[in-house]
């Protein structure tokens, strides 16, 4: 079902086309998209802004550090105007439910932790938005991400080490790649963004970063979860690695691999989340060295690269946080993939992603099934 238009399609239409064609740029109302606006039309395109409406903002909770989706889209309409750029706001709420809430929820059931912010680009951003701006009859659509793309099309990180984003695109498809462009992508900081931003006088030239996820404002990522699932949540026991009951848990959804803090087990040895078994509803913990992993089976792999299939050397990464590390990957032809680690990793935890490299180039990626 095609998203409901707010806004004058003739004001589109109708507008003078510059050198460049017409592109639309995701408008999320914070600086980064801001700032890929106002260097576009620097460039010479026509310049369209398009914001996602993806949740209810009547009952949003506006908090430092999170984002407020009707605070957001005004501060688009704003830069939209400051810009003197054509600014339409899509209703996406149901989609948005569908694509993403609802699986966020029950990724969480399963003892996985999820990341929404990857299933939101891989629909309603990059295949709904997609047919947006062709119905717009752009040539191109630009997000504020920090990853680079060259031509055949290649995406490569961002030159921002601290800003690269790679890891939550790497579900963009080679024919969305064609069409996608990331003017922030060799930004060497954030300062050089908002420099563009002040430069053009944008309202949002000092706004902070959005760092929680836009659905959740109030970071009670369990209580969202207990409303979407009523009853879902169960409590069960925490057990230690070598069979110990150790204690009791309230829902292991308020648990993460890797996680040590908030286990209400007491003094003794430090211990760490080693698994969450779903289906005994269990806590399993243990020492750190227990949560090594060098063996990584991958689900729904996105291909980027080149034909290679057979035990190639990558860099991989395993949370959007960490740095790449060594390894070899061998794709399998049902989609999968088989990850070795030169040395074990922490922390790899079921359903997070695995997205692989070499060198600056993003060859692609998947989903975390098990590791071991």
């Amino acid at each position: 079902m095609r998203p409901a238009y707010m806004g004058s399609m003739t004001q589109v239409q109708s507008s003078q086309v510059r050198a460049k064609g017409r592109i639309v740029v995701a408008m999320s109302g914070g600086v980064d998209s801001s700032a890929t606006a106002a260097l576009l039309k620097d460039e010479g395109w026509e310049v369209v802004g398009v914001t996602l409406q993806l949740y209810d903002h009547g009952v949003a909770v506006c908090r430092p550090k999170t984002c407020c989706g009707s605070k957001d889209i005004h501060d688009a309409r704003a830069v939209a105007d400051a810009l003197g750029i054509a600014h339409y706001v899509m209703d996406m709420e149901s989609t948005f439910q569908a694509d993403v809430i609802d699986p966020f929820a029950e990724s969480y059931l399963r003892g996985e932790t999820p990341i929404p912010c990857v299933l939101c680009n891989q629909t309603v951003k990059f295949r709904d938005l997609f047919q947006v701006a062709r119905d717009l009859g752009a040539q191109a659509l630009a997000t504020g991400h920090y990853v680079r793309r060259e031509d055949g099309p290649v995406m490569l990180r961002g030159v921002d080490p601290t800003r690269d984003q790679s890891y939550f695109l790497f579900g963009t498809t080679l024919e969305q790649l064609e069409f996608l462009r990331f003017p922030l992508g060799g930004m060497p900081s954030k300062d050089d963004t908002r420099a563009i931003a002040a430069r053009h006088n944008l309202p949002v030239a000092a706004k902070r970063d959005s760092q929680d996820i836009c659905f959740v404002p109030d970071g009670d990522y369990a209580g969202l979860v207990q409303r979407l699932r009523p009853g879902a949540i169960r409590p069960g026991d925490i057990v230690h690695v070598d069979g110990r009951v150790l204690g009791r848990h309230p829902g292991i959804i308020h648990y993460t691999i890797g996680q040590r803090k908030g286990l209400g087990l007491g003094g003794g040895e430090p211990l760490y989340v080693v698994r969450l078994d779903a289906e005994t509803n269990r806590v399993v913990v243990g020492p750190r060295e227990a949560l090594g992993r060098t063996t990584i089976t991958v689900a729904r792999v996105n291909w980027l690269g080149g034909a290679e299939h057979a035990d190639i050397p990558v860099e991989v990464r395993v949370r959007s946080t960490r740095p790449p590390k060594p390894a070899r990957l061998t794709r399998h032809d049902d989609g999968t993939a088989t990850v070795v680690l030169d040395t074990p990793e922490e922390g790899v935890a079921p359903g997070q992603a695995c997205v692989f490299y070499q060198g600056e180039r993003v060859l692609g990626g998947g989903w975390i099934v098990s590791a071991a």
